[in-house]
């Protein structure tokens, strides 16, 4: 995916062109991905641009290194100012993906990360639409799993994390399929390579809890308490492979692919192979709240402008 990157980043607690902000070969991060990353969205409704959930982005941010002892050396206030401060220095006013990171810099082969590992942070943007099709996309269930507490954080979003994404990701591709779903260690579904998933039986929502190794996605959060709103039954429990074949609707949350419709399961063709009547209401609700036409919900808007 080829991206118009900002003319200005924030790195290490200054703005600067993207050509300035560079990091030498011996960044630890780059060898042992000890990186925490967030992926954050701003819409611009024509009036303003609209940060969705800035503060959980940042508490989330800060607490995945916290899993690894990496310290994010700037306070909340100072990062949440720099990512406003971002969209403005490069006078944004479409709707945006942010990108704020930091990671180990120059510590050498060293494997014993502490607090005192030199750290380095960044942030840029570029304009950004759909990440998929919103009319609804193929999966398929792979052979990889995902990665459990038994062997890494599952909720720590952490650079290195995300080779089990991509490799995931690549037997979906072969297979035919536009993205993949994971199975956890237990062979319970997961969550795809970048996305929690619902599914809809008898008009009631059905997701993956944690203990089955997915994220603790704040989308995902998002749509559990905008359906608790609409007085629609949500309920964390595990899901075997078989019951997605058998779905009214599925559904993938997240914050690049916000509310994706899966309409086509390892080939089978869900529901009537279009986008649910729960999908269809919760993506609506969804672009309404994002782009402050909601207000029982603003209080999840940080404004720029």
């Amino acid at each position: 995916m080829s991206l118009s990157l900002s003319k200005y980043v924030w790195f290490n607690g200054k703005f600067m062109t993207l050509d300035k902000a560079n990091v030498p070969i011996t960044t630890h991060a780059i060898h042992y991905g000890t990186s925490v990353f967030e992926g954050i969205r701003a819409y611009w409704n024509e009036k303003n641009l609209f940060v969705f959930r800035l503060d959980e982005h940042i508490k989330r941010f800060r607490s995945s290194g916290q899993f690894y002892n990496i310290s994010l050396n700037f306070s909340d206030k100072i990062i949440k100012d720099a990512i406003i401060g971002i969209c403005k220095k490069n006078k944004i006013k479409k709707s945006c993906y942010i990108r704020p990171f930091y990671f180990i810099g120059d510590y050498g082969i060293n494997l014993h990360v502490t607090e005192k590992a030199p750290t380095n942070v960044a942030i840029f943007t570029f304009p950004f639409g759909d990440l998929f099709n919103k009319n609804g996309i193929t999966a398929g269930v792979v052979s990889w799993r995902k990665f459990s507490d038994m062997s890494t954080p599952t909720q720590a979003k952490m650079g290195g994390n995300y080779l089990n994404s991509i490799i995931a990701t690549q037997e979906a591709k072969k297979n035919g399929f536009d993205e993949a779903i994971l199975l956890d260690y237990n062979g319970n579904v997961s969550e795809a390579p970048g996305e929690n998933i619902f599914i809809v039986k008898e008009n009631k929502l059905i997701t993956p809890p944690l203990s089955s190794s997915a994220l603790n996605g704040i989308t995902r959060d998002a749509i559990i308490k905008i359906a608790k709103d609409l007085d629609i039954d949500v309920i964390e429990t595990e899901i075997t492979p078989s019951e997605l074949s058998i779905s009214d609707e599925i559904f993938l949350t997240g914050t690049a692919a916000e509310i994706t419709p899966i309409i086509s399961m390892d080939g089978k063709k869900i529901g009537n192979g279009k986008s649910g009547n729960i999908t269809k209401k919760m993506m609506t609700i969804y672009t309404d709240i994002v782009l402050n036409k909601n207000q029982n919900y603003s209080d999840w808007l940080t404004m720029v402008y």
